[in-house]
């Protein structure tokens, strides 16, 4: 099963001629799922190999206009190339309260009916995830219009014994939140696959005479058989240990995670992508304005030990290659000597990156 994130805007702050808006897909099993949707983000599917119909998964990290300003718009271009289907399953938005109430008014003020249905799933920060005097309670926001009128979905509070928020799990994989800290309540989001059982030794099973048919799938789905003999075969007996899933960890703008599910979650990631706003030199800045710089984002990718890391949202003065004089490269190194020449890469518009299954 494929596993692939395409990079729309890796970008800050706003769109330009060379990098979009903050917007990273990721495709898996014939679906979409988005991560943030910037302004201008549906052009950039336009421009990309990706088809907007297949999303059936947005994830919001947080309430800054250069990761949400493209949600509306895309939402309405996606109403305009569909037709009416009410056994269409919605389409589920995942982000911090006050998001139900943004999109709602967005669409109601321009008038906007959208042909297929939509819920919006809400987390619920603390106000301990931006500093005091710019945190705002969403929670009592249209509470008797919006919530007659406006999408459904669920309100999820943090657990505090996990110090996360669960939001999908079915047999296949799970999607859990995590805290982190910003100007305004920012969010990590971690997908990881459950493991897939071994395969089967045909010789063994062979061997112990257990005919090819369906207690084959009885064993590789973790069922003990009973042959005609009376010998009854037990799956570890003729299946190899399960393949580990994949994990990917999706970092909303931050200065750093906030409480120990992170580095908990993020542990073993096959990707790690984590935002880079300023260099190094500018570590204050980075920090006073809620952001990272490509040391703290090594140092987060060290301390959870994840295989690749990668970074973007690079302010607008860092242009990409083919597009004059930059520092981009400097941010390159700055990661990797925190991470003892293990190779970074920097985010490009349109960049793909495969996660292969583990062998």
């Amino acid at each position: 099963m494929s596993l692939e994130l395409t990079f729309l805007g890796t970008g800050a702050a706003f769109p330009t001629p060379a990098r979009g808006a903050a917007a990273l897909a990721l495709r898996r099993d014939g679906q979409c799922w988005l991560f943030d949707c910037g302004e201008g983000t549906q052009t950039q599917l336009m421009r990309s190999h990706l088809r907007a119909a297949r999303i059936t998964k947005i994830f919001i990290t947080h309430l800054h206009g250069d990761h949400i300003f493209g949600l509306p718009g895309l939402l309405c271009t996606l109403s305009l190339q569909s037709s009416p289907d009410t056994s269409r399953a919605p389409l589920d938005i995942y982000g911090p309260l006050g998001l139900r109430s943004f999109l709602w008014r967005s669409l109601e003020l321009s008038h906007s009916q959208l042909l297929f249905p939509y819920t919006v799933h809400e987390l619920v920060p603390t106000p301990d995830q931006c500093p005091a005097e710019e945190f705002k309670d969403f929670s009592g926001w249209d509470r008797g219009e919006a919530l007659s009128q406006g999408p459904a979905g669920r309100v999820l509070h943090l657990d505090p014994e996990e110090d996360s928020y669960l939001l999908v799990e079915d047999e296949q994989l799970a999607v859990r939140a995590f805290r982190l800290f910003h100007r305004v309540p920012s969010f990590g989001f971690v997908l990881q696959e459950k493991p897939r059982p071994g395969k089967l030794d045909v010789q063994k099973l062979k061997d112990l005479g257990v005919p090819p048919g369906p207690l084959y799938g009885r064993l590789k789905g973790g069922v003990a058989v009973v042959l005609d003999s009376g010998v009854t075969v037990q799956p570890r007996e003729v299946q190899a240990a399960p393949v580990p899933g994949r994990k990917l960890c999706v970092l909303g703008d931050c200065s750093g995670p906030l409480g120990p599910a992170a580095e908990r979650l993020c542990h073993g990631a096959d990707v790690l992508v984590h935002e880079a706003t300023l260099g190094d030199s500018q570590q204050d800045t980075a920090r006073q304005r809620g952001h990272s710089t490509p040391g703290t984002a090594a140092q987060m990718a060290r301390r959870c030990h994840a295989k690749r890391l990668v970074l973007t949202h690079f302010s607008q003065r860092y242009r990409p290659a083919g597009h004059g004089h930059g520092e981009l490269a400097q941010l390159k190194r700055e990661a990797e000597a925190q991470l003892d020449g293990q190779e970074v890469t920097l985010a490009e518009d349109f960049m793909t990156i495969e996660i292969p299954l583990p062998k």
